[in-house]
């Protein structure tokens, strides 16, 4: 029996009946291989989102470090410039004194995770496949034996992961850097638009929406500029429409106020309306009643008898931010399950 063996440059022989082997030079399997090709392409803003999240946490532990202090040297914890809390009597000078020093600080952290999902979706998303139609270097990757679907698992696998884990992280050590000064110290309220994207899981959701978004958009454009223009609108559109809806997606709590008494709610409320309420129970937003008239007559005449106000209180902050964050990410997933069967339509 002959043997059909070659010998290489070593000396060593190989069978011809051998099996081929199945993976790349380096040891990378066809999928392996493709995630480390996506980080090879992606390297710099993947890079450039890890080293912020780091940053950005050692930040808010120093932060919050130092604003403790301030805090509990001062006394200040759940006082507010104008506070209903009788032990925060007489500390308004510390309270302003604190805004000074560490709102503008809080504010930039804010407004940083606040524009995180715009940045993801602008700059990753939207590059993520539309870079690779325009130049049409897919086409050599679905020649090769990883078919259209593993591609596009390879191409969003790894981003995805590192876009979760750098939010989570950062929203983590906002939050945790939030605790110590939120609400009334520093006036980042968590119904204020900074406070409630920048808390929990919302700015991790909003991110992971923003990589879909720009993903969708890149597959259906194929024109990398183009769809970055048009992920940075459809982002925005989608934060500013789920601000408008935040307020209903809990019941409201409506809080009566008779003849006399301060309509004045708890400093962390999110108040939401106001107006007036007759003997009938009736909601009035407004009465035609002039200040410099007779006011009270008029509102005798209108059967007002007191004033209510519409709020979210404090308790309602996380279920609100996990509800939210759960419509998000659905709709995150059911951009993901759009591209997935686009793809799967046009490359087969």
């Amino acid at each position: 029996m002959t043997s059909t063996a070659h010998l290489g440059a070593s000396g060593r022989g190989r069978t011809a009946d051998a099996p081929e082997r199945s993976r790349t030079a380096g040891g990378r399997g066809p999928l392996g291989g493709l995630v480390w090709l996506v980080w090879r392409q992606h390297r710099l803003v993947l890079g450039v989102l890890l080293t912020a999240a780091v940053g950005g946490t050692v930040w808010c532990a120093v932060l919050r470090g130092r604003m403790a202090g301030f805090i509990d040297a001062h006394h200040i914890a759940g006082c507010s410039q104008i506070s209903l809390v009788a032990r925060c009597s007489g500390t308004q000078g510390a309270v302003n004194a604190f805004r000074d020093a560490y709102s503008s600080s809080m504010t930039l952290v804010e407004m940083g995770l606040v524009l995180l999902p715009v940045l993801i979706g602008l700059f990753l998303g939207a590059p993520l496949i539309a870079r690779e139609l325009e130049a049409g270097t897919h086409q050599l990757v679905l020649t090769q034996s990883v078919g259209p679907v593993r591609w596009l698992v390879a191409k969003v696998a790894l981003p995805a992961a590192i876009v979760f884990a750098a939010t989570t992280l950062l929203s983590a050590a906002f939050t945790w850097l939030w605790q110590v000064g939120g609400d009334e110290v520093s006036g980042s309220y968590w119904y204020s638009t900074g406070g409630f994207h920048s808390l929990g899981p919302v700015p991790v959701a909003y991110s992971l929406l923003g990589l879909a978004i720009g993903l969708l958009t890149g597959l259906l454009l194929r024109r990398t500029v183009v769809s970055m223009g048009v992920t940075l609108a459809a982002t925005a559109l989608v934060q500013y429409a789920f601000m408008q809806l935040r307020p209903y997606l809990m019941p409201i709590v409506t809080t009566k106020f008779g003849p006399g008494q301060p309509t004045q709610l708890p400093d962390n409320a999110w108040q939401v309306g106001q107006g007036y309420y007759t003997s009938s129970g009736a909601h009035v937003p407004d009465v035609p009643c002039l200040p410099d008239q007779d006011f009270a007559g008029c509102l005798r005449r209108e059967h007002v008898v007191g004033q209510y106000m519409d709020q979210h209180p404090v308790t309602h902050h996380w279920p609100l931010a996990w509800i939210e964050s759960g419509i998000v990410l659905a709709l995150a997933a059911a951009l993901v399950v759009i591209t997935f069967r686009v793809v799967r339509r046009r490359y087969g």
